[in-house]
Order: structure tokens, then sequence, then C-alpha cells
């Protein structure tokens, strides 16, 4: 069964090309709606101290380690939502080990790879992109794509510690990314 799933929504996303908006030229220039890029609020402020709607999930690492989404709750959040066989998710990989070097001591870089069966892929990316150092989760099923309710790849989730969301489609040149975490950080 969820082979049947990770491949009806591997071909609703290949259907949907590689990312939608973007240049292709790693600038940052996007095409993204307006409308996809306005915040959006969780259902209900929370009080401190709890956890976020968006944060509400459980996944597992490449390297097969259980996460929990709550772990992440009070920091500033860049979810990168990317798939191996992506060359727009490919060429912006050294831009996400970059931001993730700069800002990593205050915001939580977090990789969310998927819509291909093979783990060893999903590997090979990580690699070949430098981003070794990130949090890789395995979403090979499009479970987490489903959550944050992201449709292509590769985009951006970008979380303030309230839940707050605002989203983008890739490829974010470096100052495009940083330009977004910039705004997290107030």
């Amino acid at each position: 069964m969820k082979k049947v799933i990770a491949a009806v929504i591997g071909a609703v996303l290949l259907v949907a090309g590689c990312g939608g908006g973007g240049d292709g030229d790693g600038d940052g220039a996007t095409s993204v709606p307006p409308s996809s890029n306005a915040p959006e609020r969780p259902a209900a402020q929370s009080p401190a101290g709890t956890v976020p709607e968006a944060l509400k999930f459980e996944g597992e690492t490449l390297d097969g380690k259980g996460f929990d989404g709550a772990s992440l709750a009070g920091k500033p959040v860049v979810f990168w939502f990317w798939a191996p066989w992506c060359p727009k998710c490919l060429s912006e990989g050294p831009h996400v080990a970059k931001a993730a070097e700069k800002y990593g001591d205050r915001v939580s870089f977090v990789g969310i790879g998927g819509l291909d069966d093979g783990k060893d892929r999903l590997q090979a990316f990580v690699s070949r992109t430098g981003t070794k150092s990130l949090t890789h989760l395995d979403d090979r099923t499009g479970k987490l794509y489903s959550h944050f309710k992201v449709t292509s790849q590769s985009s951006f989730v970008f979380m303030a510690p309230d839940g707050t969301t605002s989203k983008d489609s890739g490829p974010l040149g470096q100052s495009e990314l940083n330009r977004h975490v910039d705004e997290l950080l107030g």
C-alpha cells in the first residue's frame, strides 16, 4: 500500500514538474504566486511551551533513527523538501549547506528527502550536495510532504517558533535563502 501511495504522489509531482517557480539560474528569483508566500497561522496560537501543530509529526532520519518533530519547538526551522532526481534540488544543496553553517546556531535546518523508492539514492544526494551536517528525514512515503501541504520539490517551509509558516518554491539562491532566514530571525 505504501508503494502505491508513494507512486501516486510521485506521479502527481512529476506532472507538476520539478519545483515549479524559479528561473533555474540559482539567483533566487522565483515565480511563486504571492499567496503562497503569505504566512500561514496555526489554527490557534499556542501558549508558551507547547508544540505547534505543524511540529506534531514523527519520522525517521536517513540513518534509521527516530525523529520527533516536537524536538524542534521553540526555535525557528527551515524545512527543505527535495527529491534525489531533481536537478533544481541538486543545484541549491550547496546554498542550503552554507545557510545552515551560517545560521545553524540560531535556526534548525531539516532536509526532507522523498518521492523516490531508494534510500541509497537519498543518501547519495546528501553526499553530492554537501548537506551531511543537516538532519535529513526519509520521506519516501510522502507522509511529511502531505503533513506540510508541500506539492512540489524543491520547496521550503520557513517556521517561526510560534508555528507561523511561510513557503517558497526553489531553487533559492544564497541571497534569497538568507533573506528568508533573516526574516525568521526578525
